[in-house]
């Protein structure tokens, strides 16, 4: 199989055990519980095992993968924990609801959240496949155009690494002012119409 590879021009790298496209960088901003700053998990390509407590945030972390890979109408949230699909939504993980408080007088749950409606947040997947020498990445940004309601969202993909910090911050008061949605977007003919940006 190797000499077919080179023969057909096939570029392959020797070793296997990576090949694929397997997430070298996750970093979330403003996801659920992950608040304020840039949070970065490094797997490298490798398998990963999360740990830790209930509610620690191992849930809200494959929830962050799961959108840069799985179509929006197909994404069910919290499934790792095994959990009720409507414990968790994009709009939970955006506001970065954390607690349910009851309203004493009508007895309603009310969530709490962490960020207001003028916040946005960042999900970035970085990966790498070896055996092509090639590296996506693929991010999503949230923001709340009502109070009501599901998130706006804008995907990005690049033929390279990019970063939150380097290349999703300073949006301002003003979405669209992002250093990602300033580039060209995609042909209006391509499958990735105007909410999709390719760096």
């Amino acid at each position: 199989m190797n000499d077919d590879a080179q023969t057909q021009g096939l570029d392959f790298a020797a070793d296997d055990a990576l090949s694929g496209f397997r997430l070298q960088r996750l970093e979330v901003f403003n996801w659920g519980t992950f608040d304020g700053r840039v949070w970065a998990l490094h797997p490298d390509g490798k398998n990963a095992l999360l740990t830790g407590d209930i509610g620690s945030g191992k849930s809200t972390l494959v929830d962050a993968v799961t959108p840069l890979l799985v179509p929006a109408h197909r994404v069910a949230y919290n499934k790792a924990a095994g959990a009720d699909s409507k414990e968790r939504s994009l709009r939970s993980y955006v506001l970065g609801h954390y607690k349910s408080e009851r309203n004493e007088a009508t007895g309603a749950a009310k969530p709490v959240a962490l960020r207001g409606l003028n916040s946005y947040s960042v999900i970035l997947g970085v990966f790498h496949n070896a055996g092509y020498d090639q590296t996506v990445t693929l991010a999503q940004v949230f923001w709340m155009k009502e109070a009501q309601g599901q998130p706006a969202r804008l995907f990005v993909g690049a033929e390279r690494s990019l970063s939150i910090a380097a290349d999703f911050a300073n949006f301002g008061t003003d979405i669209t002012n992002t250093r990602a949605a300033s580039r060209r977007p995609c042909p209006s003919t391509s499958t990735c119409g105007r909410r999709m940006w390719r760096l």
